[in-house]
């Protein structure tokens, strides 16, 4: 169910700036007329239409056609992703990752879409690299790269980012230690509302202002 939740609700971010001639179809779905739709994407699939065959493929997982198949599914988000529809690649992470009906899940062939999505700037992507590295789940364990996966989502505003990467700083754990980073980005994160960056980002300030320096 939560991987159901988590494609149906990019379906519907897709919505707010589609590529116009996937409108028709996007409405018909909104109004549960599913053969409509589906009529729909398949013609623009056959038009090359990635996003078109991302959206046949979350009909397919979500059971909303006759002959739902999560082979066809993987087939239709694989054929999007390659077609460099990023949502698609997000998608097939969390497909392989948790697994759906019978597909059984796959956490190395889950970080490497992960990986081609955070490549192509998905935020969400990026945090799924950087976790995989720093718990060598399903990825080598490496430390220095989850920092810098870490450190782009930071940058891209995700304030769980900001305050994961600056504790890495904070104790140079896997990367150079750095107060005066780890201070920046404790204020970020805290400004971001993350619970208790505000007074991390105060105790570092104090450490830096001490005789003894960093």
């Amino acid at each position: 169910m939560r991987l159901l939740l988590a494609i149906a609700l990019a379906f519907c971010a897709l919505a707010s700036h589609a590529d116009e001639r996937l409108r028709p179809a996007l409405d018909a779905y909104a109004r549960g007329q599913f053969d409509s739709a589906r009529a729909a994407f398949e013609r623009l699939s056959r038009q090359g239409v990635a996003a078109a065959d991302y959206n046949l493929a979350v009909m397919h997982l979500r059971g909303e056609r006759r002959d739902a198949s999560v082979k066809e599914a993987l087939r239709l988000m694989k054929r999007a992703a390659e077609g460099g529809f990023v949502t698609a690649m997000v998608g097939l992470g969390e497909l392989y990752e948790r697994g759906h009906a019978d597909l059984e899940p796959d956490l190395p062939l889950s970080v490497q879409w992960y990986r081609r999505g955070a490549e192509a700037g998905s935020l969400e992507a990026q945090l799924a690299v950087a976790t995989a590295h720093y718990l060598g789940r399903g990825a080598p364990l490496d430390r220095s790269l989850a920092a810098r996966w870490y450190r782009l989502a930071a940058q891209a505003g995700d304030g769980g980012a900001m305050y994961l990467y600056a504790s890495m700083r904070e104790s140079g754990d896997g990367i150079e230690r750095d107060l005066a980073e780890a201070r920046y980005w404790y204020a970020a994160a805290a400004r971001n509302g993350e619970i208790g960056a505000a007074e991390k980002a105060r105790a570092i300030e104090t450490k830096l202002t001490e005789p003894s320096g960093r």
